[in-house]
């Protein structure tokens, strides 16, 4: 049978309890769990086995820091050893934190129960503790849980990863108010003294400087040539310094009492002091952010590298972040408004004010985001595990100092490969050119031969004679037509003129054509006559052969301008004429 026993963790001392043999279905009974109510009855159910009352608060501090930590510590185990059966097997432990319970069974081997049954047996020995314990009351056992839990919390917050944090989360916390409100101030201040002097608001626009002036000049009317230089130095520009003296004497504000002007100035002076200590402030807050988190500041700033870590609650938070978290850290609204209407999501929150991203291109702001957000990211991580592992193995964290001579040693290492990589690829490349000229240089003194060549066809092709060939003229009325002469194709093609069209209408009307003479100016043209009936119309009349004559005069010059075709068209002419005949 396995038996059940119970841990109970008190400010005094650790207690070991044992159930009696009760079913566990009975003890979930609503009537069992109104007897834990009763001390009688909760007599019966369970029975103390063993008490260690702890030695001195610091041994309970040390204690319950262990516990909460899920560590066994000695006194525990010694107890467990000492009173539980050396059967392991038969014994079932009940505990209430299920951290120590692993712990105990990875650590001892005993098996650990949580929940349930446990949880109500635990909720009585709370409730009747100082009875169970013989010499133990309910003041004492109250003045211990008192003293325990005090000294508990102080140890917390003295060791507490996040204590340099916080105080980077209150100084950029300030650091925005106090804009907002020197702004505020400010304006108030430029109304105020603008009744008397409204000209120097146009003057001077930056709130501090307005302020420091306003508290110098006082009334306007007492300003004069002696207070030039002063006002020089306020203002660190002759000239706008020249230009409020020249303002006052011809203002057009209202003349103002020595109480208003006292009231003025003293408020002038808050707004000044309070200038001065934002100054303060922003210094204090950049030499912290460089002890703390000293790569984020140097990769974003240090007032984006803040803003970031008070949005996170805390540095080891924020380098628990993936980075697309960390990019769109400060624009939650923005991104559920885009997931619940299923728009675009934002590509950049507090990310955003960063210099890197403000000076890059509209369309690149958010790859930049992106880079500079996984770099964030894996810078953090690194430096938040020397972190944790100073508070857990006590290993000293490498100085800044460090770090960056690494860094350096790694940057010159990657200048000169990159170096390195850059002479081989101009090598390659003069290689290339050198390639590239010689072939070029091949090429043009090919061209060069080719064109020479071309030349000399050129020169040799006007001294050879073209071949001509015959063409083949259509059949018309059933007869067969005698071989055309060949006509060579003109560069230019004229129109007919009217005197051509007249001397072939008076052709048509005659129905007599003479063959054509052979052209003895152009040697491309040779006519044969083959037709044996244009060789019987020899015997013609001279009066015909003058006429025919006068024609060809006529029709001689667009006769070797025509082309192709037109030289058909008077083939056709020509053959009609016989066959008239």
């Amino acid at each position: 049978q396995v038996l059940l026993h119970v841990l109970f963790e008190h400010a005094v001392g650790y207690a070991l309890l044992a159930l009696k043999e009760v079913e566990e279905i009975s003890l979930l009974l609503p009537q069992v769990e109104e007897s834990v109510l009763n001390l009688g009855k909760f007599h019966n159910i369970v029975r103390l086995v063993a008490f260690c009352p702890f030695a001195s608060s610091q041994v309970a501090l040390e204690n319950a820091n262990a516990v909460s930590e899920g560590v066994v510590h000695e006194d525990l185990r010694l107890l467990l050893e000492t009173h539980l059966p050396s059967k392991k097997k038969k014994v079932l432990l009940g505990v209430g934190d299920p951290k120590i319970g692993a712990a105990i069974q990875e650590e001892l081997g005993y098996n650990c129960q949580t929940g349930g049954v446990i949880a109500e047996i635990l909720r009585g020995v709370r409730l009747h503790f100082h009875n169970l314990v013989k010499g133990l009351t309910d003041l004492s056992a109250c003045k211990a849980q008192l003293g325990l839990g005090h000294s508990y919390s102080r140890a917390k917050v003295k060791f507490n990863v996040n204590r340099v944090d916080n105080m980077i989360i209150q100084s950029i916390s300030l650091l925005d108010q106090l804009d907002k409100d020197i702004n505020t101030f400010s304006m108030r201040v430029r109304e105020w003294y603008g009744y008397h002097f409204p000209e120097l608001v146009k003057i001077i626009n930056d709130n501090a400087t307005y302020c420091r002036v306003a508290q110098f000049i006082g009334n306007r009317r007492e300003l004069n040539e002696e207070k030039l230089e002063k006002l020089e130095e306020l203002t660190m520009d002759g000239a706008k310094a020249k230009a409020i003296l020249d303002a006052s004497r011809s203002s057009m504000g209202m003349d103002i009492s020595a109480i208003d002007l006292i009231n003025i100035e003293s408020f002038s002076s808050r707004v000044v002091s309070l200038s001065e200590y934002r100054q303060s402030l922003h210094t204090y807050l950049r030499s912290k952010m460089s002890q703390v988190a000293p790569s984020l500041s140097a990769l974003i700033g240090e007032a984006v590298g803040a803003r970031l870590i008070a949005h996170a609650g805390s540095l080891t938070n924020l380098a628990k972040y993936p980075a697309s978290t960390v990019q769109i850290l400060g624009a939650e609204k923005a991104l559920f408004r885009a997931l619940k209407t299923r728009g675009n999501t934002p590509k950049y929150g507090l990310i955003f004010h960063s210099t890197f991203i403000g000076r890059a291109a509209a369309k690149n702001k958010g790859r930049i985001s992106r880079y500079l957000a996984n770099k964030c990211s894996k810078k953090l991580r690194e430096q938040v595990e020397e972190r944790l592992s100073f508070y857990e193995t006590g290993e000293i964290p490498r100085k800044n100092l460090d770090v960056m001579k690494e860094a350096m040693v790694q940057a010159e290492e990657a200048a000169a490969e990159i170096t390195r990589k850059l002479e081989k690829q101009e090598k390659k490349r003069l290689k290339k050119e050198k390639k590239r000229l010689a072939a070029l240089a091949l090429a043009s003194s090919e061209n060069s031969s080719s064109t020479q060549e071309e030349c000399e066809d050129t020169v040799e092709k006007p001294k050879k004679k073209k071949k001509q060939k015959p063409q083949e003229v259509p059949q018309e009325n059933g007869m067969e037509d005698h071989p055309s002469i060949p006509v060579s194709k003109p560069k230019k093609k004229k129109s007919f003129s009217k005197e051509e069209l007249v001397s072939s209408d008076l052709e048509e009307a005659t129905g007599i054509v003479n063959p054509p003479k052979k052209k003895k100016a152009s040697p491309k043209e040779e006519t044969v006559v083959s037709n044996p009936e244009e060789a019987g119309n020899k015997s013609v009349s001279k009066k015909k052969r003058k006429f025919s004559s006068k024609e060809e005069v006529v029709s001689s010059g667009p006769e070797e301008a025509v082309g192709i075709k037109s030289g058909s068209k008077k083939k056709k002419k020509f053959h009609k004429a016989p066959q008239e005949d």
